[in-house]
């Protein structure tokens, strides 16, 4: 069974049928899988459960649906499916922060979202819930070479910043090296959008340029994970992964200068698939790992 495929297919039938009334049992049944399941898996693939989702898109639709001007309020709100024009006022309002008589006024655009992508990653069953696979693990001491620099993500070219300095270092070293680099975000300022990034590789050799450095990370216990594509594109995904984490395995988070480590397995492929790890408390129970 691809729990992938059926989430990507079930994902679509919303879309088709979002003027319909939707439920975790009909939306189940179509794929044959029990509600509890289904739901479980859903929330574990998508991050929150379906009837949220069903409310994201329902909302999403009526943005469409209001710019196009066709309409009343009051009849978006019946036809997908909201009891009544103020129980739609109130969540548009809380996904969007803006009244739909604004919208619908022209006074700002909103732009519709696609359909999400769904992001793959390895899933395991724990505690009677499905949840992205992980292991505990030490991540070992090493040192790495690379360039170091600050992001702010706040700004909106922050993406292709990491990537612009991604770029330089592997313009820089000998095309003869190969083997893992690493990308070590730390130092995140608290009530900042501010956070320190190295992108380096893990031999001692000395780059005679601005912004270049020598880093020792510490051996450090943690949970690893592994997706495939752009961390920068599935990062929400990867935090709904963790916190899910924290709260099915009972684990804590470490308090650590070092908030993730991203390993590549191959400096010159960075579009392969890769593991995450970040920082959490040993229990006395992982004291053998």
């Amino acid at each position: 069974m691809d729990h992938y495929k059926i989430i990507e297919t079930s994902l679509a039938f919303i879309e088709d049928h979002i003027e319909e009334p939707l439920s975790v049992d009909l939306v189940s049944k179509k794929f044959n899988m029990s509600k509890f399941y289904f739901h479980r898996l859903f929330s574990a693939i998508m991050g929150c459960s379906l009837n949220q989702y069903i409310l994201s898109r329902r909302l999403n639709n009526a943005v469409t649906l209001i710019q196009e001007d066709r309409l009343s309020l009051t009849e978006i709100a019946y036809q997908l499916n909201f009891g009544s024009q103020s129980s739609f006022t109130r969540a548009f309002k809380r996904q969007f922060k803006l009244a739909p008589s604004l919208l619908k006024e022209k006074d700002t655009v909103i732009s519709p979202e696609p359909i999400p992508s769904v992001v793959k990653r390895p899933l395991k069953n724990m505690n009677g819930d499905v949840v992205t696979d992980f292991t505990l693990t030490e991540f070992d001491a090493i040192r790495l070479t690379g360039i170091a620099f600050e992001v702010d993500l706040a700004c909106e070219d922050y993406k292709a910043q990491i990537h612009a300095h991604s770029k330089m270092l592997l313009e820089t070293i000998d095309e003869t090296i190969s083997g893992p680099c690493l990308m070590v975000y730390s130092n995140c300022h608290p009530n900042s959008t501010r956070f320190n990034a190295l992108f380096g590789i893990p031999y001692d050799i000395q780059i005679d340029k601005p912004f270049y450095f020598n880093v020792d990370v510490p051996q450090i216990f943690c949970a690893k994970f592994q997706y495939s594509g752009d961390l920068l594109d599935v990062g929400d995904v990867f935090k709904t992964d963790f916190a899910r984490f924290l709260k099915i395995s009972k684990q804590e988070r470490e308090q650590s200068e070092i908030e993730l480590i991203q390993v590549f397995r191959s400096v010159h492929h960075l579009d392969s698939d890769y593991h995450i790890f970040t920082p959490i408390k040993k229990l006395p129970i992982d004291s053998n790992l």
